[in-house]
Parts: C-alpha cells; structure tokens; sequence
C-alpha cells in the first residue's frame, strides 16, 4: 500500500520491519497505541487496522 517497503513503514511508525511482517503475516496483533499510529500514518478508521473475527473465538458457558 503506498508504494512502501516493510521497512520504510517500520521507520515511520516507529517499530522494526519484523513486526510489520508479523502483523501482515497475523502472526502478532499490535497494541492498541501502535494500532492508532498505523491508522493516522495511512489515514483510516481504526477498524480498518482491528478486525474483529467472532468466528474464531466461541467462548461457550460453563
């Protein structure tokens, strides 16, 4: 998105490029502060950046 590497996301938002991959890859969610940092640098909505899946967790009563 944006024409950017990995890498020139990480400078920008202030992580390592590992971490961009790993959030790419959904192998790490990112706190909610960096969350925020990815939603203002690419300007959407933070449930742009946080999708909710209710299908993989089925928390069922006792």
């Amino acid at each position: 998105m944006n024409d950017m590497t990995q890498e020139d996301l990480a400078v920008k938002i202030g992580v390592i490029r590992q971490t961009i991959l790993a959030i790419e890859k959904g192998k790490y969610v990112p706190s909610l502060d960096l969350g925020f940092k990815i939603a203002r640098f690419f300007e959407v909505n933070i449930e742009e950046v946080f999708v909710y899946d209710d299908e993989q967790e089925i928390i069922r009563p006792d």
